[in-house]
């Protein structure tokens, strides 16, 4: 429930958009939200009273994925705590419900872990760094994506076997550098804030210049990464002159013909969501292949298809139809299934992320939802529990930049800047160690259920 406060405050804003009002004055209404959610209150964590056993939140969660998948998630999430963490947005979801919010309410990542930020490409060929994945985006309190941010990288420090000292300075640092952002978005034209890049000039705004290099590395392994080269890897061209994924099982399967002619047949519902002149662009393809390909940790068991077409003579474009489920979130949140998940997906991106692939659309194949997207545009990582510990520090400032800017999407930057104070960097950091504590009692939980034969894994070598 958003608080009094909170709807006074919102209300205001729209009521102010008639006029123009001091920033001062904007300032002035984030600061007053302290009453509400004190900067000090946000260290506390509550769990859900109702918080369900690992394996019933388990049983839950894969709920309509491929049955037979089920148990390489589990093996994946069984990695360490920061892999089970990846796969349990919802189960921290309910722990976020007792705890202290503003009221002001973000288009939200809804997953907003270190791994979910990532590098692509951008339709002028510029290389940056966002928000990645918005499977669970929803509108709701910037707090959770914040907390989440932050616990997810103290679990990354110590699977990177940091000291507790360095875990929790690190989650204090993507506090930290969240605030500096804001204040500085807080003061930019709005057009200005609206369209930063997260690209490389960014690290030495947010004092992150030891992650320069690994960067750079990740920029040019992204440059790289293209549909080329997916299709020179992973097809061929058979005796019928027709080009075919080359299966990989597990991870790279063929489909029936079934399969196949419902995704193709879905296609043009996926046209339709595109601009008009990206409707003209992807009309000049032609569909050579359908393979069904398991992705992720916590997106394992959902149905996600590689869509391999042809252009221009040899040209390859490959398109990912990935199946999307209700978020995680939105229960617990209190906000019905969207009419159309996939949508839903689409249009959080288009409003979080600075720039979003030109091809990004939504579709439905046998009455169920799927985002369509260019699979591997471009795309990098940098893997957060093997940098080094500056480094880790460093990318905690990046990340807690990237999604102050990603918030201020859709939040005025002056009301967020006016109620974040420096308190907030040890509060926060004090609950994502504690959080984090949990999510490693909770592996254990899921360990044991594994060894004892409640639940079966699949360990990949």
């Amino acid at each position: 429930m958003m608080s009094p406060m909170g709807e006074r405050a919102r209300a205001q804003t729209a009521a102010a958009l008639g006029r123009w009002v001091e920033p001062g004055e904007v300032f002035a209404q984030g600061r007053a939200l302290r009453a509400v959610a004190g900067l000090r209150d946000h260290k506390a964590v509550s769990l859900a009273p109702d918080r369900p056993p690992i394996v019933d939140f388990l049983d839950a969660s894969n709920a309509g994925r491929v049955e037979e998948l089920v148990p390489l998630r589990v093996g994946r999430m069984l990695a360490s705590p920061f892999a089970f963490f990846r796969g349990s947005a919802g189960l921290m979801a309910a722990d976020l419900v007792g705890t202290p919010r503003t009221g002001l309410e973000a288009q939200l990542c809804g997953d907003a872990h270190a791994a979910n930020f990532g590098l692509y490409g951008t339709p002028d060929g510029q290389i940056v760094m966002d928000i990645n994945d918005f499977d669970e985006t929803v509108p709701g309190p910037w707090e959770w994506d914040l907390k989440r941010l932050a616990t997810s990288i103290v679990l990354a420090g110590r699977e990177g076997g940091f000291s507790e000292k360095s875990c929790r300075e690190a989650a204090e640092d993507v506090v930290r550098s969240y605030r500096k952002a804001l204040d500085h978005l807080a003061e930019q034209p709005f057009l200005d804030s609206w369209s930063a890049l997260g690209d490389e000039s960014v690290l030495a705004k947010v004092d992150a210049q030891a992650l320069l290099d690994d960067f750079a590395r990740a920029a040019k392994k992204a440059r790289k990464n293209t549909s080329a080269k997916v299709a020179a890897k992973w097809t061929q061209r058979g005796a019928d002159q027709r080009w075919r994924f080359v299966t990989e099982p597990p991870v790279l399967t063929p489909v029936s013909d079934r399969v196949a002619d419902a995704v193709v047949a879905a296609l043009p519902g996926y046209v339709e969501t595109l601009r008009e002149s990206r409707r003209n662009l992807i009309m000049r393809y032609g569909v050579s292949d359908v393979a069904f390909r398991v992705v992720g940790t916590g997106s394992v068991g959902l149905r996600n298809y590689l869509v391999l077409l042809h252009g221009n003579g040899d040209e390859a474009l490959v398109l990912q139809v990935k199946e999307a489920q209700s978020s995680a979130l939105a229960h617990h949140l209190g906000h019905a299934p969207a009419k159309h998940e996939g949508k839903r997906i689409v249009h959080g991106a288009r409003l979080v992320q600075a720039e979003t692939d030109i091809l990004l659309g939504w579709t439905t194949v046998a009455g169920r939802h799927y985002i369509v997207r260019q699979f591997r545009n471009r795309k990098g990582e940098i893997d957060p529990t093997t940098l080094e510990r500056d480094h880790l520090d460093d990318y905690g400032r990046f990340a807690g930049a990237l999604l102050a800017r990603a918030h201020t999407r859709s939040v005025d930057p002056r009301l967020l800047a006016g109620y974040c104070g420096e308190e907030l960097d040890e509060a926060f950091g004090k609950y994502a160690v504690s959080y984090a504590d949990q999510t490693e009692a909770d592996h254990a939980d899921l360990a044991t259920a594994v060894k004892t034969g409640r639940l079966t894994a699949i360990i990949e070598d």
